[in-house]
């Protein structure tokens, strides 16, 4: 899959990037108002009561800041945060390691738990109710269970796909939060305190366009600023105008609306040789030679979104917001 300046998926350069630009608590992390109203609620009910919070659930979209909010739940609980991710915990050992070496009251963040192996899951749930892990010593007659007690701790799942989940794993989460798409003054109001961490001057009309060609991702947000920082430096005097935003972005081939040259082949493939549709998603890919499955997972979801794709039972089509906004004219018999 070709890798994209727009996508919400995280990279080895947005997990060091995001390092230095994630927020330690509730009040420097922007948006998302009614999660942490909520969140707020719990912690402080949670440490007036001297107990760690409950198992937390953080689901939504890519890059909208699952792993930063389980950093700031750590932070405000005063306690140590430990990271991991459900396909490197690929034995039940691995999970007694990590579990064994939490202290009381810490976080345990475990990013895709949807793709936990289920053997790690049965492991799992004594160990979220319980606070006990039981192990499975030796093998045939010899083998012996034995529990080991944990301390309380609080275990923090984040997932893109809250669906794949098995009910028993979902029903042990006792506080579920969905994180939702971001509103333009909340983005042009992260990539104006991004701006400041990077030590550039942006000025305020430049962040509201870089916040509305970021499709409500905060990643995107901070991705596309990075980028636009270095066409700053080589073709202006450092400061981020909106005209030389413009002009970055023209050259980085995002649109006004957050749409890149893959969108654009997409959406005219499906015009040009199609007649905007219906046509079915196998015959798509073949023409414009990209997987089926990175198609319906990574470029579809946003077009759909903004409504310029509909799924229909006869295959896909083209709505007549995307011949308008690509200037074609659309089809008087459509």
């Amino acid at each position: 899959m070709e890798e994209r300046i727009v996508s919400g998926e995280s990279t080895e350069l947005d997990e060091q990037l995001e390092l230095s630009l994630r927020p330690q608590t509730l009040d420097s992390y922007i948006g998302q108002q009614k999660v942490k109203e909520n969140l707020r609620i719990f912690i402080e009910a949670a440490k007036m009561r001297e107990e760690s919070l409950d198992h937390a659930l953080l689901f939504g979209p890519p890059g909208l800041g699952k792993t930063t909010l389980a950093a700031v739940i750590a932070h405000e609980m005063g306690v140590n945060i430990r990271m991991t991710s459900g396909p490197a915990i690929e034995r039940p050992g691995d999970l007694a390691a990590i579990l064994s070496s939490l202290e009381p009251g810490d976080v345990l963040f475990i990013d895709e738990i949807h793709r936990l192996p289920r053997a790690i899951e049965e492991v799992l749930y004594p160990a979220m109710e319980d606070f006990c892990l039981d192990i499975v010593v030796g093998k045939g007659p010899t083998a012996r269970s034995i529990r080991l007690d944990l301390p309380p701790f609080t275990l923090v799942g984040a997932t893109t796909r809250s669906g794949a989940l098995s009910a028993p794993l979902r029903d042990r989460f006792g506080v579920l939060l969905r994180l939702d798409y971001y509103d333009e003054p909340s983005l042009a109001e992260i990539v104006k305190r991004s701006a400041d961490l990077f030590g550039v001057a942006v000025h305020d009309q430049a962040a509201n366009e870089l916040a509305r060609r970021s499709r409500g991702t905060p990643r995107i947000a901070n991705r596309l600023l990075k980028r636009v920082r270095d066409y700053a430096q080589v073709l202006g005097d450092g400061e981020i105008t909106v005209s030389l935003c413009q002009t970055a972005l023209e050259l980085l081939q995002v649109d006004p609306l957050g749409l890149d040259h893959i969108d654009r082949k997409l959406i005219e493939g499906m015009i040009e040789r199609f007649r905007g549709g219906p046509v079915g998603l196998d015959t798509i890919s073949a023409s414009i030679g990209e997987e089926s499955m990175t198609i319906e997972e990574m470029y579809e979801p946003y077009l759909m979104q903004i409504g310029f794709i509909q799924r229909t039972p006869r295959g896909r089509m083209v709505t007549a917001l995307a011949y308008t906004h690509f200037g074609y004219a659309y089809p008087a018999e459509t």
